[in-house]
């Protein structure tokens, strides 16, 4: 039987640190499926329809990797339905690891056959965070090294949207 598993996240844009994830994640499962949270509390920057289409670009040589939303509900009763034993969560520092095992706890509650696996990226990554990515994207900086070609030309049409307001 295939080995499933989950990578859910905002990705608010993917970055190479979740690539670098992702990758990872692949030389443990068989099938990795990309899961954009839709109803996230945070202040996102690209549509979901537009994460989905950036996100399918970046992963398109990976014919083991899918891209899929999810529309609300909890990422426990997701997992259970597409048949994954593992969620993949990428861990950069401490502070990600507190969040993230608490949420490792509920969800084994919630679909006890569920196991959480932390990964760490590319140390050159621990610091990329996609929020940190968008802020400078959009004043102008070079952050060409964290993102996929595609992922950067979205950016600068975000930020030259954002300077003709």
């Amino acid at each position: 039987m295939k080995q499933k598993a989950i990578y859910p996240g905002t990705f608010d844009p993917f970055t190479n640190g979740h690539l670098d994830v992702l990758e990872r994640a692949l030389n443990i499962f068989e099938q990795v499926i990309v899961v954009i949270a839709e109803n996230c509390q945070k202040n996102v920057l690209f549509t979901v329809d537009e994460r989905v289409a950036m996100i399918r670009e970046v992963v398109g040589d990976y014919p083991a990797v899918s891209v899929e939303v999810l529309h609300g509900g909890l990422l426990a009763d997701y997992a259970r339905q597409a048949g994954a034993k593992a969620i993949v969560r990428g861990v950069r520092q401490v502070k990600d690891f507190e969040y993230e095992f608490q949420m490792s706890l509920l969800n084994r509650h919630l679909y006890p056959e569920v196991t959480t696996v932390f990964l760490m990226p590319n140390v050159k990554y621990t610091y990329v965070a996609s929020s940190i990515i968008r802020e400078v994207a959009l004043l102008g900086g070079d952050v060409s090294k964290f993102v996929h070609p595609c992922v950067l030309e979205k950016l600068h049409l975000k930020r030259d949207e954002a300077n003709t307001k």
